[in-house]
């Protein structure tokens, strides 16, 4: 069978177009909600990852890059991605080097990029802020690497991070509360039920605003006369009755 290379790289686009323009109105904790409904183990960046200025989001198919060092191997990778992709930087989450600066930011953002994402440390804040590029990582240092590690085959196909690797067949969803990754072959069925859960917990804030409790609305008082009749009987289980959001 013949790939249109044409054709392949417009579907991406679209996809990257469609992903981004779908969380625009969600956000990564309904996307989590999402997975753990669906039995999708998670896979969520380690506690401590930021946006360089709150309130950046950005949502993109993988574009992987293990750095050992130098620049170089986010320029191949680079050469490789569609408008709307996301430059995964693995750097081992090392703390005692930053690994991207503006001059690769600009980059990204020439290639129309949707952004970064940085299992390391940046610098050039104040030219980064300027540029207003959507950029993740788990804080600043002002020295870059002072090494050139051996290149490994897996550089330009996948990024580790602790207890998960990605590649171009997942997706990245970042903003406030942190970064996690979802296999594209999921996402469909994850952004739908983000989408239900979202419109369930804004009909829910909108009733508390009106003046009716939560506790009102998900029969709380109803919830605790079956516990004690019935010990195992869960707050979970009578969500699930229900069909109220809050936890999973």
């Amino acid at each position: 069978m013949v790939v249109n290379s044409k054709n392949v790289r417009k579907e991406i686009i679209m996809d990257n177009r469609l992903l981004e323009g779908t969380f625009a109105n969600l956000s990564t904790a309904l996307i989590a909600d999402a997975c753990v409904r669906l039995k999708i183990a998670l896979r969520v960046a380690t506690p401590g990852i930021h946006p360089l200025v709150p309130g950046m989001r950005v949502a993109g198919r993988v574009l992987p890059a293990r750095h050992r060092g130098s620049v170089d191997v986010f320029l191949e990778a680079m050469k490789k991605a569609h408008p709307g992709d996301v430059l995964v930087v693995d750097n081992e989450g090392r703390s005692d080097e930053s690994c991207v600066g503006d001059i690769t930011v600009m980059e990204a953002r020439g290639l129309r990029l949707a952004g970064l994402v940085v299992r390391g440390y940046h610098r050039d804040t104040k030219e980064l802020v300027g540029l207003g590029f959507p950029l993740f990582s788990y804080g600043s240092y002002p020295a870059g690497p002072r090494r050139l590690d051996q290149r490994g085959h897996l550089d330009l196909s996948s990024a580790e991070w602790e207890g998960f690797t990605v590649d171009s067949g997942d997706a990245v969803l970042a903003d406030d509360d942190g970064v996690l990754f979802v296999s594209t072959t999921r996402l469909d069925d994850v952004l739908k039920i983000a989408k239900s859960i979202w419109t369930i917990e804004r009909q829910q804030a909108e009733t508390i605003q009106s003046g009716k409790k939560l506790s009102e609305q998900l029969d709380f008082d109803g919830y605790l006369a079956k516990r004690n009749s019935d010990p195992s009987y869960t707050f979970r289980k009578h969500l699930r009755e229900r069909g109220g959001a809050v936890e999973e």
